[in-house]
């Protein structure tokens, strides 16, 4: 253990992965760090990081073996961060850290991927004994090491003490061109830019926006990974050609995080076999959570989010691999021909406009739902300050989340993105490459549920008539649930008698 020569800034619970590279950002930035962990090879792991970086400097970062050491060496009021799993472990630490000593005027900050309703209710719970702030974290452990992008939220008292840290470690964003600072190595410092860190609301909020932000996530990698299936199975390309069409896809229009490490693991080969490694990497997809909780927040709040839907939905069937492959020897597909290789330039850039459109979608979708929840909960969400917070550092991070920001600033209230007259140009410009590739993976026989589920939140928004006419009339035939009329003023329900031979029409309740 390493003892504190001084009454330190802030206290960290957790020197995991995402614990050990926030602290490290944070030293680097000029704050003193006290952590602690159960797991002591943690804590010697962090000591041997900060030794090696700091060279022949004074110590930065300083360990304890108990919650009363840890709050003993904090300036007060104590400002404690929590880097542990979501749950119950976040509520076993508040409960040790009360039996420390914790006091009134204590800032307790939650940086896991919480469930933003057991935020609400820790708030709630913790109420004079401490203060419980959370800030969602977003950029993996990359991001958390050179700058990540920060989704605060909760106790306003709370957000202005530690507001300066925050700010100093998020990542940066140069204002003039809306791209990241690149900040890569251990030591330095990006004092300039615009920070990816913003006070989002009340308690709650901010975890609800990174669940979102997750969801988009979700849909971003799987529209990825359709476009990469099509090349593959459809269009015959190797994956190192996949991973150049990526690439050079990265220089415009779909400049992302996302497009960029897509190419990179293409483009990797197993140190084993020599394969590419994409090739031997069992196509069973994992998931956390938070794009689940996402689709489940769109249904209850009745709020259409397909493309994320769709996501969860495809990494479920991923994991189906044994009925998979049964089911590939027993079901046949489609008898269409291959396209031929003098076709493939024209259908890789309707790929290209597809994605881009699907992409668009996805992040209406995302917005509308946070959007959504505001009006729910009462928030005042900044969707403009969220699109700029997520320009760098987050995993989502792409270029036109600044035509985002700007569609927001230039209407605050806009009801959708697909209403924004940018973004509406986007589409109508681009939209017939996507319409074709949809149509071509499906005679193909190439699954692409995110493309396509995009295409119809599209198309139903777009339409002004759709045939929940005929649904609504099918619920009054079973279930006598009434529907409103054209031709009578809004809120007014009616009812068909239908067992009755004229079937008259009457107001209902």
């Amino acid at each position: 253990m390493a003892a504190a020569a001084q009454l330190c800034d802030i206290g960290f619970v957790g020197t995991g992965v995402m614990g050990k590279n926030l602290i490290m950002n944070l030293v680097d930035n000029g704050f003193t760090v006290i952590a602690f962990d159960l797991d002591q090879a943690k804590l010697n792991a962090l000591m041997a990081q900060d030794a090696a970086e700091r060279g022949d400097g004074p110590a930065r970062v300083y360990t304890c073996n108990s919650y009363t050491d840890l709050l003993a060496s904090l300036k007060r009021p104590h400002l404690i961060v929590l880097s542990v799993p979501a749950g119950d472990p976040v509520d076993d630490v508040c409960h040790k850290l009360i039996d420390a000593g914790l006091q009134a005027d204590d800032i307790v900050v939650d940086t896991g991927n919480s469930l933003w309703t057991d935020t609400q209710r820790r708030e709630k719970d913790y109420e004079g004994k401490f203060i419980l702030f959370s800030t969602a974290v977003s950029g993996g452990e990359v991001g958390a090491r050179f700058g990540p992008s920060l989704m605060p939220s909760g106790d306003p008292y709370a957000w202005a003490r530690i507001k300066p840290m925050w700010t100093a470690i998020a990542a940066k964003v140069d204002p003039a061109s809306g791209r990241p600072i690149e900040r890569k190595a251990p030591g330095e410092v990006v004092a300039r830019g615009e920070p990816c860190a913003a006070y989002i609301g009340p308690s709650g909020s901010g975890h609800y926006v990174k669940m979102v932000h997750n969801g988009i996530e979700y849909a971003d990698m799987q529209l990825i990974c359709e476009a990469y299936q099509v090349m593959r199975d459809a269009l015959a390309m190797s994956d190192e050609e996949i991973a150049a069409v990526f690439r050079h896809w990265n220089d415009g229009l779909l400049n992302s995080y996302l497009i960029e490490i897509s190419a990179d693991v293409l483009a990797t080969r197993d140190s084993e076999t020599g394969q590419p490694l994409v090739r031997i990497i069992l196509d069973k997809a994992g998931q956390k959570g938070t794009g689940l909780w996402t689709a489940v927040s769109s249904m209850e709040l009745g709020c259409p989010a397909p493309t994320i839907a769709e996501a969860v939905y495809a990494r479920s069937i991923s994991t189906l691999k044994d009925q998979r492959v049964q089911a590939s020897k027993l079901l046949a597909g489609p008898a269409t021909e291959r396209p031929a290789a003098t076709e493939r330039e024209a259908l890789i850039q309707q790929l290209h406009d597809a994605l881009y459109c699907a992409k668009i979608c996805a992040y209406a979708q995302g917005f509308d739902l946070m959007k959504t929840a505001a009006r729910e909960q009462g928030w005042s969400l900044n969707f403009a300050e969220i699109a700029k917070i997520w320009r760098a550092g987050c995993i989502i991070r792409a270029a036109f989340l600044q035509s985002i920001a700007d569609a927001y600033e230039r209407k605050e209230e806009l009801e959708n993105l697909l209403l924004d007259q940018y973004f509406a140009g986007q589409i109508s410009r681009y939209q017939s490459n996507w319409r074709r590739a949809v149509a071509n993976a499906s005679l193909w026989g190439v699954p692409v549920p995110g493309l396509s589920s995009a295409l119809s939140y599209y198309d139903s928004y777009r339409t002004e008539v759709l045939p929940a006419n005929l649904l609504q009339g099918q619920r009054d035939y079973f279930g006598a649930h009434a529907f409103e009329r054209t031709d009578k003023p809004r809120g007014k329900k009616f009812h068909v008698e239908w067992s009755h031979p004229g079937r008259p029409v009457v107001k209902h309740g």
